[in-house]
């Protein structure tokens, strides 16, 4: 392709990389050094022997996300804690229908799911389930036979339909939620929060070991339910809430001096009951939130 402009053709597709590459590595600031470094190869590369940028910028993204992703798995081995994905400021400016599929593949529930996929099962998966790519592409994009794709997302989607992930939840619900998670924590009320969890809900956080915050992983509605109105509420009613969307679901911001202390997500199984409560308090996974909303494909 010639008489092309290489940095509005990119600009064009960079939404679409980073959405890729943000669910293939589970890290925001890891998905902008993808799609930064497949910039630089794309104003290298030889743009009149490309016959379609789009497919040509997917498929370069895809192999050195696979490749960092490895990477990041040998590391993650030695990670302090209970490790979670790390969290985007979302926006709603798609219509109702797009939006809802857009926090399907978003959420922190589908992000951890996707763990435990291997690299190329997960790339696969995600190009042709999420992307709507099909397989014969796919298949040239990770280098393998079509045949193997197909296999690669057969296993996938076997996988990602028995964690029931894949749901939305309406926004009442998720709202009522909240309020509910605020009055147990502030006022020690936990009624209405009991009827919203599910028997078996979980609660996690991931501090990376940077900053003090509970360890472990408590199950169950009494065990949860203890944790929120005694440790937590001691320090939790103090900060300032902030109500906002995260990886496609409602959320809250917990702030001190105008400082992002915590974000807290939650995860709901399909009878619209929280069955996981996702806790960010790792620094380093909270400064992205600062930034604002992430245009997000």
């Amino acid at each position: 392709m010639t008489g092309i402009d290489p940095t509005a053709v990119f600009e064009e597709r960079r939404r679409h990389l980073f959405g890729l590459a943000y669910r293939i590595l589970g890290s925001r600031a890891d998905a902008e050094d993808a799609v930064q470094d497949v910039f630089i190869k794309w104003l290298a590369a030889d743009h009149a022997s490309i016959a379609t940028p789009a497919a040509w910028l997917t498929a370069i993204c895809t192999r050195h996300c696979i490749d960092m992703l490895r990477d990041a798995q040998r590391s993650r081995v030695d990670y302090v804690g209970t490790w979670l994905p790390e969290p985007i400021h979302t926006q709603t400016e798609d219509t109702p229908e797009t939006h809802a599929l857009l926090a399907s593949s978003l959420s922190m529930a589908f992000l951890l799911l996707l763990e435990r996929l291997t690299p190329r099962e997960r790339a696969a998966y995600l190009l042709h389930e999420i992307f709507e790519t099909p397989y014969a592409e796919v298949a040239e994009m990770l280098d393998i036979k079509e045949a193997a794709c197909r296999k690669l997302v057969s296993r996938a989607s076997t996988s990602i339909a028995q964690g029931r992930v894949r749901h939305v939840t309406p926004p009442k619900v998720q709202d009522d939620l909240l309020t509910a998670f605020r009055e147990a924590i502030t006022a020690g009320s936990t009624e209405s929060l009991a009827n919203l969890l599910s028997d078996d809900i979980a609660l996690s956080t991931d501090s990376g070991g940077k900053v003090a915050s509970v360890e472990g992983i408590f199950q169950g509605k009494g065990s949860v339910l203890t944790l929120l109105t005694t440790q937590l509420a001691r320090y939790w009613a103090h900060y300032e809430w902030v109500p906002c969307e995260i990886n496609g679901g409602r959320a809250i911001q917990l702030r001190m001096n105008g400082e992002i202390a915590a974000a807290i997500t939650f995860a709901y199984n399909d009878e619209g009951k929280a069955n996981n409560i996702f806790i960010i308090r790792n620094p380093d996974k909270l400064d992205g939130l600062a930034f604002g909303p992430e245009a997000v494909a």
